[in-house]
């Protein structure tokens, strides 16, 4: 009895602690009333206190006690930092930067360990090892020969650049969550309690009458639209896939087959406009462009990639699944009249028809459009419900029973927004500090010099050696922080030293940075999704990379075909990006259409329509471009004449037998 009560007061203390993490976030928002260091500082204080006491919750549950010190330890030092820094903000960021008292030391270093636990508990040993080892990098600097050495940093120098200089843990990227993501995650934590997600699933359920493979069209779609929101390859399948994988497997599709397809359309969600993962935004502001340029920049890719992954999921389920009575996987869900269904797609739509109109028509800030976005849902989320219960019964007492129900969605909004935001803020607070360290001892500038000296000044080995340091940089990280990291130490040498344009070098290493998740023999969003399936952790990596093959292939056509990723929509930019899909659908086709023929000649077919797509997707020389898409569909002539012959030869066999 006393666990359930404690349990229900950590419940409680965390439902109050999120209403006001985002009380000071809307506040901010509207008011910009104090130094945004300063209101990071709050923030980054706000969300440690939020993953904490949702940690508690389940460590209560377990009655795991020694970790719940550890987290009670872990908030008692936050709130003691916290307070002081703001009690001291002037004097360490302005009077004395470079300078601390001894006593100051003692709070930064107990602060830095408490993010490196928070963020072996999130994000596991990959990340802890990254964080460690920037640590020691930096500490260790003098006793490392040749080109990675550096004078070393003291104890004193690095806690004064992780903590008390306020950048670091407080810097650029705390402060960008703060007032630009969290917003936007708020968004997302209230379109998850009012219902947004399964409107999408009951779409993407609907398209099984049309399409043979619907059922797995229906893990694409809402795991593409709900991944790109909720800024975590790993997290969203885990969510999304805990009902997505299921269904494809009750309706007959293998379990690897279908952990694949989750684990790649979470992955590719993050890359979708107009959130991209949020790194829409960290794009946006390292380069200094609006946020509308990034989204009209990722508009081709974007559609190139979810044609191409729709077209291979079609090839491989549709010989999979069995036939499913839609309606009763609907009734399954809930049952909602066409009213219903109308009133929450009006709900839903204001809300964002307000984020299109303020950032892309009259060109408010991020912030400012985000706050509007947020509370326009909050508005639509509340009184839709309310007004439509009132309408429909004429009875107080529904009306009083669905104004209950929409205030406990919306309470449970804020909470699950806040859930949302905190991991997410506590590793980018952690990276954060990596940069910082990495970018003193001039980890950057080394970064170029080698990659020049492995590559000799050639551009494609150099784009291959990119690709890779991306995809390990990018291993167990939300989008957020992959990015952050790749497009600080890899894309500079890609815009520097091979003049590739600023645009195409840093979607190349964005989508260089998630394909971590899909990527053996880490792949952590594939061994989520193989988890949920209950299927070996290799096959599932097999299937994905067989749905994903275009995606490995896309990003170096950001290099050579910048014009698809320039911003600009224009004859060029589209005309290129149809030969770039025409070249992705030939690589999709080699691999998983059968074609028919005998095992030596299907591999010989297949391979030439994956060489001919590879060439079509990167090739610079626009005359080999267009040689590979003949080709292409001179194959597919071809083969289609041929394919029916053989039809119509086995139906004369058959017959006159």
């Amino acid at each position: 009895m006393e666990s359930i009560n404690l349990e229900e007061k950590v419940g409680s203390t965390l439902l109050l602690s999120s209403l006001a993490m985002w009380a000071l976030v809307i506040f901010y928002a509207y008011t910009v009333s104090m130094p945004r260091a300063q209101y990071g500082v709050l923030f980054i204080a706000g969300a440690i206190g939020v993953y904490i006491l949702s940690e508690l919750e389940d460590v209560v549950a377990k009655g795991e006690y020694i970790d719940a010190v550890l987290l009670l330890l872990s908030l008692l030092v936050t709130i003691v930092i916290t307070t002081y820094v703001n009690l001291n903000f002037k004097e360490l960021h302005v009077d004395r930067v470079g300078y601390a008292l001894s006593h100051e030391y003692l709070l930064a270093a107990a602060f830095v360990a408490v993010v490196i636990y928070l963020s072996w508990r999130s994000f596991g040993r990959t990340f802890l090892t990254i964080l460690i080892g920037a640590l020691l990098y930096g500490y260790f600097g003098n006793l490392i020969p040749g080109l990675l050495g550096h004078s070393g940093l003291s104890y004193s120098r690095l806690l004064l650049l992780l903590v008390l200089d306020i950048t670091g843990l407080y810097g650029f990227l705390t402060q960008l969550v703060a007032a630009w993501i969290a917003l936007f995650l708020l968004y997302a934590g209230l379109l998850e309690s009012y219902g947004a997600f399964d409107l999408i699933f009951r779409g993407a359920v609907r398209t099984s009458k049309y399409i043979d493979s619907g059922v797995a069209q229906t893990a694409v779609v809402a795991s593409a639209v709900i991944g790109s929101i909720n800024g975590s390859q790993t997290a969203n399948a885990g969510m999304t896939g805990s009902f997505t994988i299921p269904m494809m497997k009750e309706n007959g599709i293998k379990p690897s087959t279908a952990g694949g397809i989750e684990a790649v359309a979470s992955t590719t969600g993050q890359v979708l406009p107009p959130v991209m993962g949020a790194g829409a935004f960290i794009m946006a502001s390292l380069l200094g462009i609006s946020y509308v340029t990034v989204i009209t920049a990722g508009l081709i890719p974007a559609t190139i990639m979810m044609v191409c992954i729709v077209i291979a999921v079609h090839y491989i389920a549709s010989n999979q699944l069995d036939a499913i009575d839609v309606d009763e996987v609907l009734d399954e869900l809930e049952d909602r009249s066409r009213q219903d269904t109308l009133v929450d797609v009006v709900k839903f739509i204001i809300p964002f028809l307000v984020l299109v109109y303020t950032l892309g028509i009259i060109q408010l800030t991020v912030m400012t459009s985000a706050l509007y976005t947020a509370l326009t849902m909050l508005t639509t989320g509340i009184l839709f419900p309310i007004i439509h219960a009132a309408f429909e019964s004429r009875s107080m007492e529904s009306v009083s029973t669905t104004t209950e129900e929409t205030l406990s969605d919306t309470l449970s909004g804020f909470r699950r927004g806040a859930i949302i935001t905190a991991p997410i803020a506590i590793i980018l607070a952690a990276i954060n500090g990596v940069v910082e360290i990495l970018m003193t001892t001039g980890v950057p500038g080394i970064l170029t010099l080698s990659m020049m000296d492995i590559s000799g000044g050639v551009m494609l080995v150099a784009v291959l050696v990119s690709m890779v340091i991306c995809i390990l940089l990018g291993l167990g990280m939300p989008t957020t922080a992959a990015y952050t990291v790749v497009a600080l130490l890899v894309a500079p040498t890609l815009v520097n030293q091979f003049l590739v344009p600023e645009l195409g070098a840093h979607f190349f290493v964005f989508y260089g940075a998630i394909l971590s998740g899909l990527t053996p023999p880490i792949a952590t969003c594939a061994a989520v999704a193989a988890g949920i399936a209950d299927a070996d952790f290799v096959d599932t990596c097999y299937e994905a990379i067989k749905v994903a093959a275009p995606l490995f292939v896309l990003p170096f056509s950001f290099i050579y075909h910048p014009v698809i990723v320039s911003g600009s929509l224009g004859s060029e930019a589209l005309f290129t990006g149809l030969l770039i899909l025409l070249g992705g659908l030939s690589i999709i086709h080699g691999i998983n259409y059968r074609f028919g023929y005998s095992k030596w000649k299907q591999m010989v077919v297949g391979a030439l329509f994956f060489v001919a797509g590879i060439l079509t997707m990167v090739y610079p020389s626009s005359t080999v471009q267009y040689t590979g898409a003949i080709v292409i569909i001179a194959l597919y002539i071809i083969q289609q004449l041929t394919t029916h012959h053989l039809s119509v030869g086995d139906l004369i066999k058959n017959q006159a037998k």
